[in-house]
């Protein structure tokens, strides 16, 4: 999934993109458009590059060698084909590698190099359009997004484990996907507000009514993708949502909703909200479950945090109660794109609601 580096360049980043034109494109070219950003080097070596998913990915399923060995696997959006690899070095009989885009064709090398030609097939296309020649034991699949729903690949997850996982004792890895939300005090945003005071200081150049235009400009309905430190968060984590991919259907993807409630650990200033997840694979013999998680008390993914800015920030002291009701659910504009209503409380103030999306960037290219 597509991060930017910098935090402040992604601010920068997300509220130019808003200047694009908003409009609501058939299925079919919206597909090709997401299909067509996963064709160049640059997502996969940042996906590859990131340790944290790579390795977990890697010691989950070497974890699940029993559940594996001899089996029959589907890696739904293979890529470049990595997870399917470490299934074979798992044990598993073959392995049918499917993906949408012509990241393919160097899957298909990949698996050659690598001598697995005979065990891993691989198959261009999405999986709710190809064949496969037989039923599956095991699904594998590296689908999560921004904020853990946006551009994911789960729909597509769900679709193949209806269709093509053997019941019912057919596994999924991951298998569990949590979502949290905390209060946070961001202090870059706070940083590049304060920068418009001190222009006259450095030029003799009055510019701080450059503030509140720069506050518009960055305090939007935008979620940012960024990275959030543990110092920045101001209390403990609230789970709001939890998935069995067992069990979860579409239909459920429409309005993935819950209530927190946080109590804020001291004296500090509420800016932002996080929203962050974790997946969770299952441990051998009913073991303790290994977990990818992308807390900001964690190493930092590629996946970094979602940041929901407030519209104006909120001094709280300790144990200030933070309560209120997130739901995540798709724009009007694409299936694909994940929206993020929130309805918060913050001490003694009333309730606040605000809706936030991440800008469509294809927007230009399809207006």
């Amino acid at each position: 999934m597509r991060k930017c580096c910098d935090k402040s360049l992604s601010c920068l980043l997300v509220n130019m993109s808003r200047v694009a034109k908003k409009r609501k494109f058939d299925k079919t070219r919206q597909d090709n458009l997401y299909f067509d950003s996963y064709s160049d080097v640059t997502i996969h070596e940042e996906m590859i590059a990131d340790h944290v998913r790579t390795n977990t990915y890697r010691l989950a399923i070497l974890k699940n060698s029993e559940s594996i060995r001899g089996k029959v696997v589907l890696d739904v959006g293979a890529g470049t084909g990595v997870l399917s690899m470490f299934c074979i070095q798992a044990g598993a009989k073959k392995v049918y590698a499917v993906e949408a885009c012509s990241i393919a064709e160097q899957a298909v090398k990949i698996v050659q190099q690598n001598n697995m030609e005979d065990k891993i097939q691989v198959i261009r296309g999405t999986v709710e359009s190809v064949e496969l020649p037989e039923m599956v034991e095991v699904i594998v699949s590296e689908w999560m997004g921004y904020a853990l729903l946006h551009e994911s690949m789960l729909n597509s997850v769900l679709y193949a484990r209806d269709k093509w996982l053997k019941k019912p004792n057919g596994i999924i890895l991951p298998d569990k996907a949590e979502l949290f939300i905390t209060p946070i005090c961001e202090p870059i945003v706070e940083d590049r507000l304060h920068f418009w005071y001190t222009v006259k200081d450095n030029y003799g150049v009055d510019m701080s009514s450059m503030s509140d235009f720069a506050r518009k400009c960055i305090k939007n309905s935008d979620i940012s993708v960024s990275p959030v430190t543990g110092e920045d968060v101001l209390s403990h984590p609230a789970r709001f949502a939890e998935l069995d991919l067992y069990t979860t259907t579409a239909e459920h993807l429409r309005s993935v909703k819950g209530h927190f409630r946080c109590e804020s650990f001291g004296s500090a200033l509420v800016n932002a909200f996080c929203v962050y997840f974790s997946v969770s694979f299952p441990g051998p013999d009913k073991q303790q479950p290994l977990v990818l998680s992308t807390s900001p008390f964690k190493p930092e993914t590629h996946w970094k945090q979602a940041v929901l800015y407030l519209d104006e920030p909120v001094d709280v002291m300790q144990d200030t109660l933070v309560t209120g009701e997130i739901n995540m659910y798709p724009s009007e504009e694409s299936d694909r794109h994940v929206c993020i209503h929130l309805d918060y409380t913050i001490g003694k103030q009333k309730t606040h609601s605000k809706t936030f999306s991440i800008p469509d960037w294809t927007a230009e290219t399809l207006s």
